[in-house]
C-alpha cells in the first residue's frame, strides 16, 4: 500500500468550487474516513484522485509521485461506488476475476484463480462464486463490489459511501468486516460518508469536509470531544449536540464573548426536585432504549435531549433542574472559544 496526498486541490465547476484548497494525507495503512452532509465536495474529492475529474489546481501524490497527469488507468487504485455496479450476466467468480482480465493486466488465470478464491473466503462468499449476479442478496453483491476492489492488491482504495443503500443490520456488519479487512490487509483506504455512526467505528482519523473545505480532522474521539467549531460538534453524536443560546441556563465560567453552549447529551446533567440554582425544566417525553433513556426536556420553548440510565422515574411533566457538565463555548460565528 502507498501514502495518498491532496496539496492545495482545488476543482471549480462554473462558478461553484466543489474542492476549495484541500490539503490531506492519508498514510500508509490507515483508514480515513471524509465526513460531510451532500454537496460537501467528498465525492468529487475521491473522483480527482481516480482521475475521473481533472484539479484546476494543486497536486495530487500516491506513493510520493505527482499522478495529476496520469490517466485513471495507470493510478494504480480502485474505486468502489455507492451502487454496486457489477455485470448481472457474469457469475460472482467472473466479476470478481474482470478487473484481472483487463488488457492493460493479464494476470495468467492460474493467478486469477486463487486472487479469487482467497478474497471470496476473506469475504464469505465462497459459496456464491458460480452463481449470477442476479441472484444474490444487496449484502451479497456489496461484498462482491468490495471483492473486486480487493483482487486488484491497489496501492489504496477509494470508497463511496458502498454501505449506504443497505438495511441496518448489514451495515452494521459489514462496517465491522471492512474494518478486519483493513487492518489486516494493511490497506490504504479513503472513505466518504455522511453516515457519522460508519465514520466513528471504522476511522483512524475523520476528515470533516464542508464546502469544499477540510475543516477538521483527527481521530474520532477528537472530534467528538475537541470540535473546532459549532458545525463540526454537530455533525457527531446521535442524537445531535444540544446548542444552547448563552443566556438560557446558567453556566459558570462562560466566556464574555461566547454566544452558544454545547453540551453532549451525557453532559446534560438531571436533578429531581426543585432547581437548586440549576436551570429549570420540563419532562417533555422520554425515549426508551433499553439500557439508556433520552429525556426530551423544555426550558419555556427550546428543546434539549439528556442522556440518563433505564432506571429513572421520571414522567413527562415532572418539573426537574439541569446542569451543565463539560460544556463547550462558541462565538456568533460557531467558532469555539477555548478555555482553560
Amino acid at each position: 500500500m502507498a501514502e495518498l496526498a491532496l496539496q492545495g486541490v482545488t476543482k471549480r465547476f462554473g462558478e461553484l468550487v466543489a474542492v476549495d484548497g484541500l490539503d490531506l494525507t492519508v498514510g500508509d495503512g490507515e483508514f480515513v474516513v471524509l465526513l460531510g452532509p451532500t454537496g460537501a465536495g467528498k465525492t468529487t474529492t475521491l473522483r480527482l484522485i481516480a482521475g475521473l475529474e481533472q484539479a484546476d489546481a494543486g497536486r495530487i501524490l500516491i506513493g510520493g509521485m505527482d499522478v495529476g497527469t496520469q490517466p485513471p488507468a495507470a493510478r494504480d487504485i480502485t474505486f468502489v461506488f455507492q451502487q454496486y455496479s457489477l455485470y448481472p450476466h457474469l457469475t460472482v467468480y467472473d466479476n470478481l476475476a474482470f478487473p484481472l482480465r483487463s488488457p492493460t493486466r493479464r494476470v495468467p488465470e492460474r493467478e486469477i484463480r486463487q486472487r479469487v478464491e482467497a478474497v471470496a473466503e476473506l469475504l464469505r462468499i465462497a459459496p456464491k462464486l458460480g452463481n449470477k449476479a442476479t441472484r444474490l442478496s444487496g449484502g451479497e453483491m456489496q461484498r462482491v463490489a468490495i471483492g473486486r476492489a480487493l483482487v486488484r492488491d491497489p496501492q489504496a482504495f477509494l470508497m463511496d459511501e458502498p454501505l449506504s443503500s443497505l438495511d441496518a443490520k448489514l451495515r452494521a456488519d459489514l462496517r465491522l468486516e471492512l474494518k478486519h479487512i483493513q487492518r489486516d490487509l494493511g490497506a490504504t483506504i479513503l472513505y466518504v460518508t455522511h453516515d457519522q455512526i460508519e465514520a466513528m467505528t471504522m476511522a483512524s482519523r475523520i476528515g470533516v469536509i464542508d464546502r469544499g473545505r477540510l475543516v477538521q480532522i483527527g481521530t474520532p474521539r477528537e472530534i467528538y470531544g475537541d470540535p473546532v467549531s459549532a458545525h463540526v460538534a454537530s455533525r457527531l453524536g446521535q442524537p445531535g449536540i444540544n446548542l444552547i443560546p448563552h443566556d438560557l441556563m446558567p453556566c459558570p465560567g462562560l466566556p464574555a464573548s461566547a454566544r452558544l453552549i454545547g453540551a453532549r447529551t451525557e453532559h446534560l446533567r438531571v436533578h429531581r426536585g426543585p432547581p437548586n440554582g440549576h436551570a429549570r425544566a420540563r419532562v417533555d417525553w422520554i425515549e426508551h432504549l433499553g439500557d439508556q433513556i433520552y429525556l426530551h426536556l423544555l426550558i419555556g420553548e427550546r428543546r434539549l435531549v439528556s442522556l440518563v440510565e433505564a432506571d429513572t422515574a421520571l414522567r413527562p411533566g415532572d418539573e426537574v433542574g439541569l446542569e451543565l457538565a463539560a460544556p463547550l463555548f462558541f462565538d456568533a460565528d460557531g467558532n469555539r472559544i477555548r478555555t482553560a
